[in-house]
């Protein structure tokens, strides 16, 4: 028991003196960690290692970043100091920090937060906090590492197989007399130790721990005394069984413990070896310096000081080189070789830059090198406007005069030569300009294009008027041509297009030659020139550009031109004089070719001066229907309607439009033919078909073949012609309609009735047009596709009008028939003088209509006005209750209709085989 106890102290005394070496004996700031014996060496260490002293005082170190959290920064005496050290870190119970594991492992969230690959987290505030708040990665398997299978652990376990058996035999010892090994008596299980001893957190200082491991301390009873000695056996057999355990363990890793000391001795010996290699590598070592590596070292030490003697020497040359620069340049400039000397220029620059930096010789020399590349930029504008003049403002061919064939042969080689030597020119200045970006000469070529066509206009036009009779003050840019004649005018404008294609051509020869020089300044062609032999400079970006700027300014040239002869057709106004047809012709041609040679120039149609000669042509449309218009108001407000003869030119007219052919007609002889003064017919034939017509109906079919005429003359004017024809049948449709079926002629024309002959001649002429109209429309249509839509509605206008005509005719004969019916009566005489009237009255209609109208809509007229007496007597048979049943008024009747069969038979009014023989047509009035 006595044992026991004693086993029992010394356990709680080792447990209380590990717990105070682990606070107040060892260094937790010390890698690796320190030990000691005492307070005493651990205060000595503290003030040697973890004390600084700054002045006077002391300042403790002890802690995290060699901090310490108890003692001011600014640090206290060595008294104060030795309190502090024993108060915070001596004697002092400090649980030992936790050896960090797996579980320990966490996140930081402000890493966290700020990892800029994983962008913006929508989910980030409502995750939990812990090991699962970063996503888990799944990490793919290694490129770099082989795949291992189990065949490869084979050779492994066939040489660890042997030590793993008897490691197994030697761990499981048992208690045999038979075995020579030593053995251990079995006093117990480690599973007997409660758990609490076997805690790495077991802390007797709290009161819980304390009172599991003693239980009933501090009680003064028997029976607390008799509890206290069981628990200290117990306690004491607890500490048997882990000794047993230990020494079992050590008695079974014996052998490794002698292993490690034998292999120890081998290791020393291969050590003894391995320094005597070294030993032997560093001699031979030091041979191969002293033999082979110093004298390798002073061959190239030796050929790096030639390498900078010739580098001085070549750096002198070019020296002297940059010294002979501005000679050179002199030289150059005086050939016109600008390229030549901006490249000159722009190398020595880059030379003095890079390789001759520092030399104080050159000091002045880039400042110099810059004011002669300037004054070499204006040399090339100054250059390039003095060309641009002299060869915009050379005289023209048009203006040459010529005294003999010898002559003009010298002056044209002489002007060739001329332009072979402008063209050389022209190239070198364009492209030193090139060289130095200075793309604005293609904006000043085409200002100086403008100015020249400015003046020679105002020139041309103060020629033209200086020998006009008319005294005219030129104002403006001098396009002062509107009191000029038609004539004048157009050999103005001719005289200006020649000129002005001639300009064009001059400025689109010096674009050719500008793009040329572009494209061997980008090495696009094999142009040969003498003067340009380095390489390309102008990149594909400028050289697109250039290309761009030279055609955006022979369009700009082309569209000023148009827009000034544009100016002098629009300035001319036709409202003042009559062009006749073949002026307006010839202006077209002009504009035509002038806008065809622009065309080949620029490749642009432009508008301007295409829009100028349509006004023209549209003022003279205009003029043009505006006569004729009126003309025929006047012709219809003074027709008496009264059918006239047919001149004979009438006649060739429209044996011509039946042909789809228009001639020209002149107004005056057919004027003299319509009032009689030429041969005549009766009636116009149309394709056969006799046409009883009246004056102004004439007069229309003229003007349409007039209108014909000129669209087909000037297709300009087409267009203008086709909608002032339809016009013009409008005016003639309505106007006539006023008039007749109106009777507007009455108080017009001083008429005293309107009769069905006046109706019938409206309708031919009416008939007329509507057989000229698919010709006419067919014309223009060919001449101008647009035309179409200008006929849609004036067709339905006069069939509209056509057949108004026949309802007013029949109108009139029902009505006249209608008031006789009224008054008859089935009595004696027969024939009544009612029907004595009607037929008096189909007589006269028939002696009105049938010289006018052709026979098919007479009949037309007489079935309906027929039909209509059919209904009209039908009305009166069933007022007096007349029926067919062979009585007197019945004979009266028959007696009637016989007399009325009898008149249409003679007339001829309609067929024989409708009025019939038996008077069968009539049996329908007796139809109830």
């Amino acid at each position: 028991m006595a044992q026991r106890k004693t086993s029992t102290n010394h356990i709680n005394n080792a447990n209380h003196e590990k717990h105070i070496r682990s606070s107040t004996e060892s260094c937790q700031y010390c890698h690796p960690m320190q030990s000691f014996r005492n307070s005493s060496d651990f205060v000595k260490h503290l003030r040697d290692s973890h004390c600084t002293k700054e002045g006077g005082s002391y300042v403790c170190r002890y802690g995290n970043n060699a901090v310490c959290s108890t003692l001011p920064l600014d640090g206290v005496s060595d008294k104060d100091y030795e309190s502090h050290v024993l108060k915070y870190h001596v004697n002092v119970v400090k649980e030992v920090p936790e050896e960090w594991s797996v579980y320990l492992a966490a996140q930081n969230l402000s890493v966290v937060l700020n990892d800029p690959s994983r962008g913006k987290q929508t989910n980030l505030f409502t995750k939990k906090w812990g090991d699962y708040f970063v996503e888990k990665v799944k990490i793919e398997k290694s490129s770099l590492l082989e795949d291992v299978q189990w065949n490869d652990f084979d050779p492994y376990l066939k040489r660890i197989g042997k030590r793993f058996k008897r490691h197994q035999r030697l761990a499981h010892l048992n208690y045999d007399p038979n075995t020579s090994e030593p053995h251990f008596v079995s006093i117990g299980n480690l599973e007997d130790v409660p758990e609490i001893f076997l805690r790495s957190e077991m802390n007797l200082s709290d009161s819980s721990t304390f009172n599991l491991v003693f239980p009933g301390v501090g009680d003064k009873s028997d029976e607390s005394r008799s509890s206290a000695r069981l628990l200290q056996e117990k306690l004491s057999h607890y500490l048997d069984i882990v000794e047993v355990r230990i020494a079992k363990q050590v008695s079974m890793k014996s052998s490794v413990f002698f292993h490690a000391m034998t292999s120890q001795d081998t290791i020393m010996e291969e050590m003894s070896l391995a320094s005597a290699n070294v030993k032997s590598l560093r001699k031979e070592l030091s041979t191969l310096k002293l033999n082979l590596v110093d004298n390798s070292l002073k061959i190239m030490q030796l050929t790096k000081k030639k390498q900078n003697m010739q580098n001085v020497l070549d750096k002198l040359k070019l020296m002297s080189t940059v010294h002979k620069t501005q000679p050179m340049l002199q030289l150059l400039l005086g050939t016109q070789d600008y390229v030549a000397a901006l490249d000159l220029i722009s190398t020595t620059q880059e030379i003095l830059q890079q390789e001759l930096v520092g030399i104080l010789c050159f000091k002045h020399l880039p400042m110099q090198l810059d004011e002669m590349e300037k004054l070499i930029d204006k040399m090339l504008t100054t250059e390039f406007e003095r060309y641009s003049t002299t060869d915009l403002n050379r005289l023209l061919h048009n203006s040459n005069t010529t005294n003999g064939s010898d002559t003009t042969s010298l002056d044209t080689e002489a002007e060739d030569l001329e332009k072979v030597v402008a063209e050389d020119k022209l190239v070198s200045i364009v492209m030193g300009l090139l060289r130095k970006k200075n793309f604005s000469f293609i904006d000043m070529y085409k200002e100086e294009a403008i100015v020249t066509i400015k003046a020679f206009l105002k020139q041309l036009v103060i020629e033209v008027i200086a020998t006009s009779d008319v005294e005219i003050c030129l104002t403006g840019a001098g396009e002062e041509a509107q009191s000029l004649s038609i004539s004048e005018w157009i050999d103005l404008l001719e005289r200006a297009t020649i000129a002005l294609l001639e300009i064009l051509n001059r400025i689109k020869s010096a674009a050719v030659v500008m793009l040329t020089t572009a494209d061997a300044a980008a090495g696009k062609c094999g142009m040969n020139l003498n003067f340009f032999d380095s390489e390309a400079f102008l990149s594909e970006t400028d050289h697109q550009m250039v290309e761009d700027r030279l055609c955006e300014m022979i369009n700009s040239v082309c569209n000023y031109c148009h827009e000034r002869c544009a100016n002098l057709v629009s300035n001319q106004s036709l409202e003042k004089s009559i062009a006749t047809p073949v002026e307006i012709q010839k202006l077209n041609e002009i504009v035509e070719h002038f806008s065809n040679g622009c065309g080949e120039i620029s490749e642009v149609r432009t508008a301007p001066l295409q829009m100028a000669v349509k006004t023209q042509a549209s003022r003279f449309a205009n003029q043009f229907h505006s006569e004729r218009k009126n003309k025929i108001s006047l012709i219809l407000d003074s027709e008496k309607w009264k059918q006239v003869d047919i001149p004979s030119e009438f006649q060739k007219i429209i044996d011509k439009i039946a042909e789809n052919e228009f001639i020209c007609s002149k107004t005056e002889s057919f004027n003299s033919a319509v009032n009689g003064t030429s041969q005549a017919n009766p009636v116009l034939l149309v394709e056969g078909k006799p046409y009883a017509l009246v004056g102004a109906a004439l007069t229309l079919v003229q003007m349409m073949n007039d209108y014909c005429n000129c669209a087909s003359q000037l297709p300009i004017v087409a267009q203008y012609q086709s909608r002032n024809i339809v016009d013009l049948m409008r005016i003639f449709n309505s106007r006539s309609c006023q008039l007749v079926f109106g009777a507007g002629a009455l108080r017009v024309a001083g008429l005293k009735t309107i009769t069905i002959g006046n109706l019938a001649l409206v309708s031919r002429a009416i008939q007329l047009v509507l057989w000229l109209l698919p010709k006419v429309k067919a014309h223009f249509i060919k001449l101008d596709s647009t035309s179409e839509r200008e006929f849609a509605t004036i067709e339905k206008d006069f069939t509209s009008h056509m057949r108004e005509i026949e309802a007013k005719i029949l109108v009139i004969v029902s009505g006249l028939v209608g008031n006789q019916l009224k008054t008859w009566d089935a009595r004696p005489p027969v024939p009544s003088q009612a029907f004595r009237n009607i037929s008096k009255h189909f007589v006269k209609l028939h002696e009105a209509v049938s010289p006018i109208l052709p026979e098919p809509q007479i009949q037309e007229i007489y079935r309906t006005v027929h039909k209509n007496f059919k209904d009209k007597l039908r009305e009166q048979l069933l007022k007096y209750n007349i029926v067919n049943n062979g009585g007197p008024q019945h004979g009266v009747v028959t007696s009637e209709l016989t007399f009325y069969m009898e008149t249409l038979r003679t007339i001829k009014a309609l067929p024989a085989e409708e009025l019939g023989a038996n008077d069968e047509t009539l049996e329908d009035i007796w139809i109830k």
